[in-house]
């Protein structure tokens, strides 16, 4: 049985928690621009008796949060950066921005940091009571959504000592994340011409917004010739400041994934090729850069199937008629059809379903390594060391991640209460592995054998220092 003192911590100090999230949620920061967020929780994590490090990584909102001595070392992942153009009022279920074109937490990341923190809290209870012996560490983690913090942070070495890591994400589901993510690169090409008068002088120009152009066609073409399974998207961010003017500088931003780390850096190799041909069509130049790059997810069972284990035993919240009021508000804005699908894929994957507002249970554990749609950086940590993480309910079912809907849900009681739910499940996963040498051998154990062919090789291993300015 989980360790219920590090439980009923999490819900004593529930209001706590609410206010730290709540504070996020209402000044949603950028990625690597999290200053007053970050310092939300590295404030409190401080107060609390935890050594706090700050700025780590290269990144001033990077910081660690250090209780406790000896092994086991037990990372628990934090994130807090928010969106763009998701500015959202609270509780309606419209949207409706409180700040033009501004940022709004659509992924939940308010509730993610502080699940984390709060289950590091309720740890150095256990440690000081003598309940658990080891170290309990909180990480820190900025710039999730551009897949930046964790790869600088692992690439600094700050994991060099750790021994397992638990994260988690808010969601419509409870349960394990068995399955795997897309390993991405993601750069910038800049193309630089010759300006002319557009009309009176053509000739005379070398148009850099052609090159982009020209590349985004050739890489287009490309799609028919890699593995159904890769995703590359683009957004021109700078293609000039008037028809007239042949532009002598154009950049697009690229981000180019793949089940495998492998795969991405082949695929990237070719969108490499690709923007040196649209240099030679329009006798331009160009340069590269890098910004980041991360890794697939590597699951693990022995920490997975001990997640699972907690999870069940402590038991899914249960919701209010005004939440589930809130929640079938909220879903229907998502489109028709859209919340049948959801529960038919929540059917597939075996869930018992006693409601379609709210999702009450617990998944069961499948597709263990299969690869989803999106990316993390939560990938670089789990082939440095042994990484697990959960999905807990914050949003209703069809609710989709990076909409107002989302942010909506995750600022309401809806999402405070799948956030302690995680924060229940982890702190009692971390006493566990405090309390049992052998979870953490077999975890380890694991982690060898799965690592042994594809040993960790830092993507930005030749980028010199984040992307601080974009």
């Amino acid at each position: 049985m989980p360790l219920q003192s590090a439980i009923d911590y999490v819900r004593d100090h529930a209001p706590l928690f609410q206010e730290l999230s709540d504070r996020i949620w209402e000044s949603p920061e950028l990625g690597l621009h999290e200053t007053k967020s970050s310092a939300v929780l590295a404030d409190a994590l401080e107060a609390d008796g935890f050594h706090v490090a700050r700025g780590l990584g290269g990144m001033p909102t990077a910081f660690t949060a250090t209780y406790g001595e000896g092994k086991p070392v037990i990372a628990l992942l934090g994130e807090f950066d928010a969106l763009p153009s998701l500015s959202q009022a609270r509780g309606v279920a419209e949207p409706r921005a409180l700040v033009p074109s501004g940022p709004g937490h659509g992924c939940g990341h308010n509730l993610l940091g502080t699940a984390a923190a709060a289950a590091a809290m309720a740890v150095k209870r256990a440690i000081e009571r003598g309940e658990v012996r080891g170290t309990v560490r909180f990480y820190g983690c900025p710039a999730e959504e551009t897949l930046v913090g964790k790869v600088f942070m692992v690439k600094a070495g700050l994991f060099n000592d750790v021994d397992c890591a638990l994260t988690w994400h808010p969601a419509s589901m409870n349960g394990v994340s068995n399955g795997s993510s897309l390993a991405m690169n993601s750069a910038k090409f800049t193309f630089h011409g010759i300006s002319s008068h557009a009309a009176a002088a053509p000739d005379r120009g070398r148009s850099a917004l052609d090159a982009v152009e020209l590349m985004n066609v050739g890489v287009n073409f490309l799609r028919e010739h890699v593995p159904a399974t890769t995703r590359i998207h683009y957004v021109i961010t700078d293609g000039g400041l008037g028809p007239n003017v042949v532009p002598n500088r154009a950049e697009v931003w690229y981000y180019v994934r793949a089940p495998k780390r492998g795969d991405v850096e082949e695929i990237y190799a070719r969108v490499l090729n690709i923007a040196k041909g649209a240099c030679l069509m329009t006798d331009t130049t160009h340069d590269v850069r890098l910004l980041c790059g991360c890794y697939d997810t590597l699951p693990n069972r022995a920490l997975g199937d001990r997640l699972h284990e907690n999870l069940t035993a402590i038991g899914a919240p249960r919701f209010t008629d005004e939440e589930r009021q809130l929640a079938r508000q909220l879903q229907a804005t998502v489109g028709e059809g859209a919340v049948a699908k959801a529960v038919a894929q929540l059917k597939k994957r075996g869930a018992e379903i006693t409601a379609t507002d709210l999702f009450e249970g617990i998944a069961p554990q499948s597709g263990f390594g299969e690869p989803g749609g999106g990316s993390t950086d939560v990938g670089d940590v789990s082939y440095v060391v042994p990484t697990a993480q959960v999905r807990c309910v914050t949003a209703p079912i069809a609710t989709p991640g990076h909409s107002w809907q989302n942010v909506v849900a995750v600022g309401s009681s809806i999402g405070q209460k799948g956030m302690g739910f995680a924060a229940q499940t982890m702190a009692a996963t971390c006493c566990d592995l405090m309390r049992e040498p052998e979870l953490v051998a077999r975890a380890h154990a694991e982690f060898r054998e799965a690592t042994a062919a594809a040993p960790y090789l830092s993507p930005v291993r030749d980028v010199a220092e984040p992307p601080l300015n974009g």
